[in-house]
C-alpha cells in the first residue's frame, strides 16, 4: 500500500511537470465515432502574491545570449566630480549593482563589461531573452539608493502593517543617513585580532548624522539597505563621532570586499547615462544549436538502448524513471527560472549520464544479491541500500565542484554548474525513490542474473 501510495505522488509530479514544460497552448483534438473534441487550452502563467511580494513566472524557457539574443546597452558614466585615484573602482562598483540587480538569484547570466578609453568610462551590459530595450532600461536605469533604518521597538511592532513588516522586518524606521552621507567603505583587518572588517567614512554633514543614529540607537541593531535588499545589520556598541565607523562580525575577506563595493555603489556620485541601446541576435547559429541539441539527444536514446540491452525489465522501468527525471528537471528550469545557454543545457544531459549511473550501481549490486540465492524483493532492498553510499558519496564531491564552479565561476560556467547540480538533485530522487518504486509496483522476472 506504501509503494502503491508513492506510485501516485510520482504520478501527480509527472503530471504537474508535463503541465509545466508544454508550451502556452495545449491542442486537444481527438475523435471517437460522432464524439469529437477539436480544442486548444492556453495554460495560465503563475501569478502569486506572496509576503507583499510578486511570484510571477510565464513558464517559458529563458535562453541566453548564445540561442535567442537580447537586448544591448552601452551606458557612460560621468567621472567628472571624482577624483582620478578614485574612478576605477567607481565604475567596479557601477559594474556590480547592475550586475546585482539584473542578476539577484545568479541565473539570468548577464553579460557585463567594462571600457575605459580617454577619460570616457562606459559599461556595456547585455541582457538575454529581452527584445524590449525599454524592459532592459526598466532594470538598469535607476540609481541605486542606500538606506540606514532604526530597528522599532517591541511596542511599536503592532503598529507597523503587515506587509512593511514582511518586506523590512523589525527595521521599519528610515533615517536621514543616506548613501550621499557615505564617503567611502573599505575592506581592512583588525590590527589586534586580524580579523575581516569593514571601514565606513562619512563626510562632514554624514558625520553628525550618524553620531545622532549611534547616540539615539546604542545597543540596538542599525540596518543597511541596498534597493530596498538588507545587506546586513550591525549592532551599535558606542556613540561613534567623527564619521569613521568600523563594522565587525564573522566575514571572510572576500565578504568584506563584496560588501564594501556594493556600499560603495549606493554612495556613488557619478552617474550614467544610455549613450546607445539595441537588440542583439543569438551568437550561436541556429545550425549549431540544431546539431548540438541532435547529439544530446542520440546520446539520451543510445542510454535508454543500454539500460535495456544489459537489463532487460529492470532497465525498461529505469528509462521510465529517467524520462520522469527529464520532465522534473525541465520544470525546475522554468520555475525558477534558469537562463539556458549551451554550457547549461549540456550540464543538464551530464546529469541525465550521472542518474544513469546510479542505476547501473544499484542494478548491479541487485544481480550480485540474486546470484547469492536471495529472494527477488531481499534483493532489491539490498540492492539500493548497499549501493545507496556509493551513490550519495559521488554525487556529493559532485555537488561540492558545482559550488565550488558556481560560487567562482561567471557567465557561462554558473549556468553550467547550477544546471548540473539540479541535475544531481533530481537524479537522487528519481534513481532512489522513482526506480525503486517501479521495481516494487511492477516487480517481474528478467533481471539477468
Amino acid at each position: 500500500m506504501k509503494h502503491g501510495r508513492l506510485l501516485l505522488l510520482i504520478f501527480l509530479i509527472a503530471l504537474a511537470s508535463i503541465f509545466v514544460d508544454v508550451g502556452r497552448t495545449i491542442p486537444i483534438k481527438f475523435e471517437i465515432g460522432k464524439f469529437k473534441v477539436n480544442k486548444t487550452i492556453e495554460r495560465p502563467v503563475i501569478d502569486w502574491q506572496l509576503l507583499g511580494g510578486r511570484f510571477y513566472r510565464d513558464l517559458e524557457f529563458k535562453k541566453g545570449l548564445d540561442l535567442a539574443g537580447g537586448a544591448q546597452l552601452v551606458l557612460s558614466a560621468d567621472m567628472s566630480k571624482l577624483p582620478a585615484s578614485e574612478r576605477n573602482s567607481a565604475l567596479e562598483s557601477l559594474a556590480g549593482i547592475i550586475e546585482r540587480r539584473i542578476n539577484f538569484l545568479g541565473v539570468s547570466e548577464p553579460l557585463i563589461q567594462t571600457a575605459k578609453t580617454a577619460g570616457d568610462y562606459r559599461l556595456i551590459v547585455e541582457i538575454a531573452g529581452i527584445t524590449d530595450v525599454n524592459e532592459a532600461l526598466s532594470l538598469v536605469g535607476k540609481t541605486a539608493e542606500l538606506s540606514f533604518r532604526e530597528e522599532i521597538s517591541a511596542s511599536d511592532s503592532a503598529k507597523v502593517s503587515t506587509i512593511a513588516a514582511q518586506l523590512y522586518g523589525p527595521f521599519q524606521i528610515i533615517t536621514n543617513l543616506t548613501g550621499k552621507d557615505l564617503k567611502k567603505a573599505d575592506p581592512a583587518f583588525d590590527p589586534q585580532t586580524g580579523e575581516p572588517i569593514i571601514q565606513l567614512s562619512f563626510n562632514s554633514e554624514g558625520e553628525k548624522k550618524f553620531e545622532d543614529l549611534t547616540k539615539k540607537n546604542l545597543g540596538k541593531r542599525l540596518a543597511i539597505f541596498l534597493d530596498n535588499q538588507i545587506l546586513m545589520a550591525p549592532t551599535v556598541q558606542g556613540v561613534i563621532a567623527g564619521g569613521k565607523a568600523v563594522i565587525t562580525g564573522q566575514f571572510t575577506a572576500a565578504q568584506t570586499k563584496e560588501m564594501s563595493i556594493l556600499l560603495n555603489s549606493g554612495a556613488l556620485p557619478a552617474p550614467v547615462r544610455v549613450i546607445q541601446q539595441k537588440t542583439i541576435g543569438a551568437t550561436l547559429g541556429a545550425e549549431s544549436i540544431q546539431k548540438s541539441l541532435i547529439a544530446g539527444l542520440v546520446g539520451i536514446i543510445v542510454l535508454f538502448f543500454f539500460m535495456v540491452g544489459n537489463y532487460k525489465y529492470f532497465g525498461v522501468l529505469a528509462s521510465f524513471a529517467l524520462l520522469i527525471y527529464a520532465l522534473i528537471s525541465l520544470a525546475i528550469f522554468k520555475l525558477i527560472p534558469v537562463t539556458l545557454t549551451l554550457a547549461g543545457i549540456a550540464g543538464f544531459i551530464l546529469s541525465i549520464g550521472m542518474a544513469v549511473d546510479a542505476n547501473i550501481l544499484i542494478f548491479e549490486r541487485i544481480k550480485k544479491e540474486l546470484r547469492s540465492g536471495r529472494t527477488k524483493m531481499s534483493a532489491i532492498d539490498l540492492g539500493f541500500n548497499r549501493a545507496f553510499p556509493s551513490i550519495r558519496d559521488s554525487n556529493m564531491s559532485s555537488l561540492i565542484t558545482c559550488a565550488i564552479l558556481y560560487w567562482l565561476g561567471t557567465g557561462p560556467v554558473r549556468g553550467f554548474a547550477l544546471t548540473l547540480a539540479i541535475g544531481i538533485g533530481v537524479s537522487l530522487f528519481t534513481a532512489i525513490t522513482v526506480t525503486k518504486t517501479f521495481l516494487k509496483v511492477f516487480n517481474k522476472e528478467g533481471v539477468t542474473k
